[in-house]
C-alpha cells in the first residue's frame, strides 16, 4: 500500500512538472497510462539530464522524444522559420521533411534557399536533388546533380555520388548507372553501394560480375566486426538473396 502511494504521489509530481515546463505533450500521457515505468522514464530521460548536464542524456532525451512525438522538431522547426527566415532554420526544416517524408515540402525549401544570394551553394543542390528522387522524379534528381557537378566541381559526397547513380537506375540509364556505381563503390563508406553495384549488374543480365561483387563484397563483411556486420545487416541480406537468384 505504502510502495502504491509513493508511486502515485511520483507520478502527480512529474505530471504537473510536465505540464508547467511545457512538456505535457507527450510526457504526460506517457507518465499517466504508464504507472511507474512512465515517470521513471520521464525523471531519466527529462530531468537526469538537465540537473546534470548529460549530452549523452540530452541525445537519449532526443531519440525517445523523436519516437514519441516524430512531428516535435518539425512544429518546432516551422515555428522557429515564421520568427526568423534565416538559410539555416529552413535548411534544418527541409532536412525534418526529408526525414518525415514531406518531399514536397522538402523540395519547396530547397528551391526557395538555392534562389537566395547565400544559399548558392552544393549542399542545398544536393538536398533538391534528394527530394527529387523522393519524390520520383530521378530525371530531374540527375539533372539537378549534373548541374552540381558543372557549378561545384571540387563538392565532393560519396552520398550525392550514390544518389547519383541511384537516379540514372531509375531513370532507365543502365549502362550509365552501372559505370558511377562502379565508381562509388570503389570509396563508399558500408557496403550499400558495392551491393547496388552487383544487384545493378544482375538486373542488366551481368551475372557473372555480379556474382564476382557481391561474393567479394560478403567476405570482405564476414571478416569484419560483428557489430560491423550488424550495421550492415541490410546489405548483407540483399547481396545474399541476389547471389541465391
Amino acid at each position: 500500500m505504502q510502495y502504491g502511494a509513493i508511486i502515485l504521489l511520483l507520478q502527480v509530481v512529474c505530471v504537473v512538472h510536465a505540464a508547467k515546463t511545457g512538456r505535457f505533450w507527450p510526457w504526460g500521457y506517457v507518465v499517466i497510462f504508464l504507472p511507474g515505468f512512465g515517470a521513471l522514464a520521464y525523471v531519466l530521460i527529462e530531468l537526469l539530464p538537465e540537473w546534470f548536464g548529460s549530452v549523452q542524456g540530452q541525445k537519449t532525451r532526443s531519440r525517445v522524444v523523436s519516437t514519441l512525438d516524430p512531428g516535435k522538431r518539425y512544429r518546432a522547426l516551422t515555428d522557429q522559420l515564421q520568427v526568423a527566415d534565416t538559410i539555416a532554420t529552413r535548411a534544418d526544416l527541409a532536412e525534418e521533411c526529408l526525414t518525415l517524408g514531406k518531399y514536397q515540402e522538402a523540395l519547396g525549401h530547397y528551391e526557395h534557399i538555392l534562389s537566395l544570394p547565400m544559399g548558392d551553394d552544393a549542399v542545398y543542390a544536393y538536398g533538391k536533388a534528394r527530394a527529387q528522387f523522393s519524390l520520383g522524379r530521378p530525371q530531374d534528381a540527375v539533372a539537378t546533380l549534373d548541374d552540381l557537378r558543372q557549378r561545384w566541381p571540387n563538392y565532393q559526397s560519396a552520398d550525392a555520388h550514390l544518389l547519383y547513380a541511384r537516379a540514372l537506375e531509375a531513370a532507365g540509364r543502365t549502362d550509365e548507372a552501372i559505370a558511377e556505381y562502379q565508381a562509388v563503390a570503389n570509396y563508399y563508406p558500408g557496403a550499400e553501394a558495392r551491393v547496388r553495384y552487383g544487384v545493378m549488374l544482375e538486373t542488366a543480365g551481368r551475372r557473372p560480375e555480379a556474382k564476382t561483387v557481391l561474393t567479394e563484397t560478403l567476405a570482405g563483411l564476414k571478416r569484419a566486426p560483428k557489430y560491423v556486420r550488424r550495421a550492415q545487416a541490410e546489405w548483407i541480406a540483399l547481396a545474399e538473396k541476389t547471389l541465391k537468384g
